[in-house]
């Protein structure tokens, strides 16, 4: 039996959190996966939002006392690779919903590790765990970005290195960085708190775009952020 899918479709930002909290893997802990593939021409995702409980009354792991919005919250939704998706609603007795849910959240917590979700001892350790990753964002931008002479070039390949490098580097540096001033306030001025809120919308905005398909660029990288810590 195979996941059908239900009259209420997820909204963006549940999308946005379960591509954000993937750190572009698959969830299944045996998999790992990438769900971003690098092509000639352009770079495609193959991540596949599965539900935990059945979209339908006679999916895999179906609930009928669940509501059709209930199953397509963030709670009941984790990113797969096809392969996985489609085993986990073929053999449902051998994922059964509380297995589904331990890859989720352990999942979440090895990216979280990963990018370094701790609080430093001082204010310059939090600065130097950050500055590489402003750094390296900064360059790809520089050499990358959409204010290059490249873009006057209707042959130029830049564009798509441009695309690719934000889903590759860029989103998942901005997560870092988030991950790791939230977890060193106490070392910020009032002043860089507020920068940090404005990132964090800029964040929002430039993963809705890039990753969501809004057409709108939202909140630009707010002036100043580079030097939070510093």
């Amino acid at each position: 039996m195979t996941c059908v899918k239900g009259r209420i479709n997820p909204a963006n930002v549940t999308k946005l959190r379960l591509f954000a909290d993937s750190g572009g893997y698959c969830s299944n802990p045996q998999c790992l996966s990438e769900i971003f593939v690098d092509l000639e021409s352009q770079t495609v995702h193959i991540g596949e939002m599965a539900h935990v409980i059945s979209a339908g009354d006679k999916g895999p792991r179906s609930d009928t006392g669940t509501t059709p919005e209930q199953r397509s919250e963030y709670e009941n939704l984790i990113l797969l690779c096809p392969r996985c998706h489609t085993i986990i609603d073929k053999a449902e007795e051998d994922y059964p919903v509380e297995l589904l849910l331990d890859w989720k959240r352990n999942h979440k917590q090895v990216i979280a590790d990963g990018f370094g979700a701790r609080e430093f001892r001082t204010r310059e350790e939090a600065r130097q765990s950050l500055e590489s990753l402003l750094e390296e964002n900064n360059f790809i931008f520089q050499k990358y970005g959409p204010m290059t002479d490249e873009r006057f070039n209707p042959e130029s390949q830049m564009p798509k290195q441009w695309l690719r490098k934000i889903r590759t580097k860029i989103i998942p540096n901005n997560r870092k960085i988030l991950i790791i001033c939230d977890a060193n306030t106490t070392h910020m001025t009032a002043e860089e708190r507020r920068l940090l809120h404005s990132f964090r919308q800029h964040v929002d905005d430039f993963e809705a775009k890039h990753l969501g398909g809004a057409e709108e660029n939202g909140s630009q990288f707010p002036a100043g952020f580079d030097r939070i810590l510093n």
